[in-house]
């Protein structure tokens, strides 16, 4: 017969006993909810979105820029790749984008989604934009699509309990890969 597996106990003060749990430790994304780059209003001035396109594409983690809109990496990703894709033009909502905003942006989604799937070989996307804070914008006032992509078994414990994402590239890394090979 095995011995019983001792359960974790609390100190007096409180504190746990060492127990055979790993730590993932993601101080990166404390900026994230603490709302850094995120404009306190909705003037163009203080949009982080709107700040990219004058930045270097490492810097800025542009993977492509054309007329209308650009290519960049989420910041904070919800999965490794996490791309969006945004005008130049400081709008708020997809009835305000003109027809070559909506055409390249359109364009520019189906290019993202090749080109992810070939460097990372994806099983699938999320794609789609919050419109509005109520929708759950981050960036409320610069409209961006996300394109996400997903594979088999992705959402495991992790966000739903720990309230972490793992990702196993650095940012800048994934930047270059899909940037050059961007199609």
């Amino acid at each position: 017969m095995e011995a019983p597996v001792d359960e974790p106990t609390l100190r007096q003060d409180g504190a746990g006993v060492p127990d055979e749990l790993e730590r993932l430790w993601t101080p990166h994304r404390m900026a994230y909810i603490r709302g850094e780059n995120k404009p306190l209003d909705a003037s163009s001035g203080e949009c982080p979105l709107c700040r990219i396109p004058h930045l270097g594409d490492e810097e800025g983690l542009v993977v492509h820029r054309g007329e209308a809109t650009f290519v960049v990496l989420n910041l904070y990703p919800y999965s490794p790749g996490h791309l969006m894709v945004c005008p130049y033009r400081h709008v708020a909502d997809y009835t305000e984008l003109d027809d070559a905003e909506t055409a390249e942006l359109a364009a520019f989604t189906k290019t993202a989604m090749r080109t992810v799937r070939e460097v990372s070989g994806a099983h699938g996307f999320n794609v789609g934009m919050n419109q509005g804070t109520i929708a759950g914008a981050g960036i409320a006032a610069h409209l961006h699509q996300h394109v996400v992509p997903r594979w088999g078994g992705d959402q495991n414990f992790m966000p739903i309990i720990g309230r972490t994402r793992v990702l196993v590239q650095l940012l800048t890394d994934t930047r270059s890969l899909l940037a050059d090979a961007w199609g």
